[in-house]
């Protein structure tokens, strides 16, 4: 049997790597330990969040399906930091557990070039140093062109409560046993990682009257660029907020040596999320916070489970009893599923190439969290452009590498394969040298193209990315060439706008602070009919035009180091006046450029001086 790609793992990497395969001609096979838990949610119930949300926007742009699926099983949704200004806004939706993997099972199911097998992986078939498919447990061979691994917290699983440990999947279901010591039989550096996840609470069992009502928007909002809302904005599902109280405290840290990490077991070496820690951990690092906030997320329509949000944990059953009963409205709560902790095997992915495929392996290539990572959402941009990738690779095309000023995706992917991780990788804001670039609101326009030229945007979806940018030139021309003079000083005064003496264009009155393109629109002065999105692009381009520019001129200066790129074959030995460390992280992580080795960590200014040297004296550098 034989495919041109098999992707292993039908979490959300999986399904995003699969469907981008598929929908480029290429016969396809997803294989998945358990079909009913394809894209399922083992943990939060949730999609988007801070920087998250706008990978979520990246992924529809390019052609990924989990924003549509999120916008078709909405209990909620709302905009993230609006007050805080365009850079950092990002959407948060509360996801139905029940009908996201519903949705993605059906695109799957009916996407042409696809199958899906229900088996486990075990060994890959290398001949040559390049993978040519797989092995089952069944000792069955498949062959493929091209393989990626998506294997999530699969690889040697183990879940952790007190001082027990399960070998098994986030559903009690088996886990890949064999597969990472095969990886690490073919010269992959092997790293364990740890994540966990909270308990869920019977909802009937909660007193709501001690929490904090927190509802959706009201307004309208959905993560695709293509689809309209289809939910009721008076019918979003609220969420609640509650505090941790002293007793919680006190409980934790009495029973702090029967936690999993803090004593419960011995031979832990998974490393925890930093950014995502267990409750014992918020309280042990942050001993002077007097209480942690936590909210109660509702998980389905179908069901009354409700996640406990903010508070991991891998306390023993008994202690866990007692941490939820000390919470405020929790005092006589029903858990219906305890918390855990999970370990589990990964790659350290600086043996990666920005293309996601492995240096060790040829045709292979990995995404999501056997990467490093952590969240559905940095697995799901991994494995579309793993996916991507993998299909440019066997059609012998250059593969598809996304800049860190075109998309959080390409911050994600150069993190990962330039600085490595030592804990599971989350995505921030504050990653982003270029925030203001990548916003939520314009990442169709920077990545859409990116999605029809490799085959996953329909000519009817870039018409209409076509005729917005139209649309957004067209307004800022209008703009620009109409003048506002002294005769229209009442209608600033309106405003509290101070009153100009001379004519000043409508482009630049529209940069003071209290003039919106609406109250343009309500005066008279703008003429056509655009869309909301084409407004929004607009004012934020005028208002924000400085500060553009300036991200803008920083991001060419980065575009210009990458251009500067360092051959394959170079031996780093061999450079004379290198520091140690230089040598042995340039080795490691084989930068493609110089402006990927400034950003390694360990190589300072002065080696990348003694680098370029050498560049130019060796390689005649300049004419590269």
């Amino acid at each position: 049997m034989h495919y041109e790609i098999i992707v292993v793992g039908g979490g959300h990497a999986g399904c995003e790597a699969a469907l981008a395969a598929a929908k480029k001609n290429h016969k396809t096979l997803l294989i998945s330990g358990r079909i009913e838990n394809i894209a399922t949610m083992p943990c939060n119930p949730s999609i988007g969040g801070s920087a998250k949300g706008i990978v979520v926007r990246e992924i529809d742009a390019l052609g990924g399906m989990m924003g549509k699926c999120a916008d078709r099983g909405l209990l909620q949704i709302k905009m993230l930091n609006y007050a805080k200004g365009p850079a950092v806004r990002a959407l948060r939706a509360q996801a139905d557990k029940v009908t996201y993997p519903k949705e993605m099972l059906k695109i799957l199911q009916n996407q042409d070039n696809l199958e899906i097998l229900e088996t486990m992986v075990e060994d890959l078939i290398i001949e040559d140093n390049t993978v040519k498919g797989i092995v089952t447990k069944n000792g069955e061979k498949i062959y493929a062109d091209a393989v990626i691994l998506t294997t999530g917290t699969y690889m040697k699983a183990d879940i952790l409560v007190g001082s027990t440990r399960r070998r098994e999947g986030p559903h009690g279901e088996e886990p890949s046993n064999f597969l990472s010591d095969n990886l690490a039989k073919y010269g992959f550096k092997i790293i364990r990682l740890k994540t966990g996840t909270p308990a869920r609470i019977e909802k009937s069992s909660i007193d709501f009257s001690k929490t904090k009502v927190e509802n959706g928007d009201s307004e309208y909002r959905v993560f695709s660029f293509d689809d309209e809302p289809t939910y009721k904005i008076d019918e979003q599902i609220p969420c609640h907020l509650i505090y941790t109280t002293p007793e919680t405290h006190k409980i934790i840290l009495d029973n702090l040596n029967k936690s999993s990490m803090y004593g419960g077991l011995d031979d832990i070496k998974g490393v925890g999320p930093r950014y995502c820690p267990s409750i014992e951990d918020k309280i042990v690092r942050f001993k002077d916070k007097e209480r942690h906030q936590l909210f109660l997320e509702p998980e389905s329509l179908y069901y009354d489970d409700i996640y406990l949000q903010g508070f991991s944990t891998s306390m023993p059953i008994d202690v866990q009893e007692k941490m939820v009963h000390s919470l405020p409205g929790l005092e006589n709560a029903k858990i219906n599923k305890y918390a855990y902790a999970i370990e589990y095997d990964a790659i350290y992915p600086t043996q990666l190439k920005q293309s996601l495929e492995t240096k060790v392996i040829e045709n292979l290539f990995t995404a999501g969290q056997i990467n490093g990572t952590s969240g559905y959402e940095e697995a799901a941009c991994q494995g579309l452009i793993a996916g991507i990738n993998a299909a440019l690779k066997i059609e012998h095309k250059e593969p598809l590498i996304l800049k860190r000023s075109e998309a959080y995706i390409g911050v994600l992917i150069d993190d990962l394969v330039t600085k490595g991780v030592r804990d599971p990788y989350r995505l921030l804001t504050s990653r982003a040298e270029y925030r203001l670039l990548l916003r939520h609101d314009n990442a169709d326009l920077r990545l859409r193209k990116y999605g029809y030229d490799v085959g996953l945007i329909s000519e009817e979806q870039y018409a209409r990315l076509n005729k917005k940018i139209d649309d957004i030139d067209v307004l800022t021309e209008q703009l620009k060439n109409k003048k506002l003079t002294t005769l229209d000083n009442e209608f600033l005064k309106q405003y509290n706008s101070t009153l100009i003496k001379d004519g000043i264009s409508l482009y630049d009155i529209l940069k003071r602070p209290e003039i919106t393109l609406d109250a343009l629109i309500e005066n008279g002065y703008i003429s056509g009919e655009y869309s909301k999105d084409v407004l929004e692009q607009v004012e934020l381009n005028t208002k924000y035009e400085g500060y553009i520019a300036k991200e803008m001129k920083e991001a060419q200066k980065l575009i210009n180091l990458e251009s500067k790129k360092i051959p394959e074959d170079i031996d780093y030995s061999k450079i004379k006046n290198l520091a140690s460390e230089a040598k042995q992280k340039l080795s490691e992580v084989r930068p493609t450029s110089i402006g990927q080795a400034i950003r390694i960590s360990g190589v300072n200014p002065a080696d990348i001086s003694i680098l370029s040297v050498y560049l130019k004296k060796e390689y005649n550098y300049e004419s590269k």
